[in-house]
């Protein structure tokens, strides 16, 4: 049985939830697909570190259930977040998870939204951070947001997105890598572990995310159909959107993350 089935059945028998267990669910299911997603947190907080120092303000955007601020904190308890989102299941997890910690602001927003900025509490940061969430945009649409971003920033304020970023130019290395990716997620499936699809069922079964988790869908449908541009679309695109500086500075051989320096 798997952790989120033990939770869920936790919540049942003792009427409450927990968010810890949750949180920890979905960064257990997202791992099944990026096994080195911890790899790219750490050389994002590296950054963060080198360029904004240990006391960072940062907005955690598209935050899902919180895993970029929870370690943000984790690793600099002076820091400050804003996490913002609009699926309202993953932001309940977040809420509940970081209950009762100052330190955290939740808002929900459309990131599709023109007037999103002004759900912010904070007009800037020194930090905007995201993992595997913008490719649910098309290209036009994230270049528009790259733009919004810019003026979030001061001088010296960095962005960082860690995304599927294929290289156009490597079909056959992408395609052996992908095999065998994929060979080694078909044998942790084996082992137990819970795929987006069952973690998603299985937080729909939970009550206190019932009603959530229906809204949801219903926002979103069963998945948003977005891109998956190269690294250099990025980097170029943070450029023309007002970034003094964008490169890559961490790449597995599937993904990538991507710095843009104000």
């Amino acid at each position: 049985m798997t952790d989120t089935a033990n939770t869920a059945d936790t919540t049942e028998a003792t009427g409450t939830t927990d968010w810890q267990a949750w949180q920890d669910s979905w960064d257990r299911q997202q791992e099944w697909y990026m096994p080195d997603r911890e790899e790219r947190f750490r050389v994002m907080l590296d950054m963060v570190e080198a360029l904004v120092g240990p006391a960072p303000r940062v907005l955690d955007l598209a935050c899902g259930t919180g895993s970029i601020t929870d370690r943000v904190l984790k690793r600099f308890p002076e820091a400050t977040g804003t996490g913002v989102d609009l699926d309202p299941a993953l932001l309940t997890i977040a809420e509940g998870h970081f209950a009762g910690d100052a330190r955290v602001t939740f808002v929900t927003a459309d990131l599709k939204d023109p007037n999103w900025r002004s759900t912010l509490p904070h007009a800037t940061y020194d930090a905007i951070l995201t993992a595997t969430a913008l490719h649910w945009l098309p290209s036009q649409e994230l270049a528009v947001l790259y733009g919004q971003l810019a003026p979030l920033l001061p001088p010296g304020g960095v962005f960082m997105n860690a995304d599927h970023m294929p290289d156009p130019a490597t079909p056959r290395i992408d395609a052996a890598e992908h095999a065998h990716r994929h060979a080694g997620m078909d044998r942790a499936r084996t082992a137990g572990a819970v795929d987006w699809r069952e973690w998603w069922a299985l937080a729909g079964a939970e009550p206190a995310l019932a009603e959530q988790v229906k809204r949801r869908f219903e926002i979103y449908g069963e998945h948003a159909d977005g891109d998956t541009p190269s690294e250099a679309w990025h980097t170029g695109t943070l450029r023309a959107a007002g970034f003094a500086e964008a490169r890559t500075v961490w790449r597995s051989p599937s993904d990538a993350l991507v710095l843009g320096l104000k």
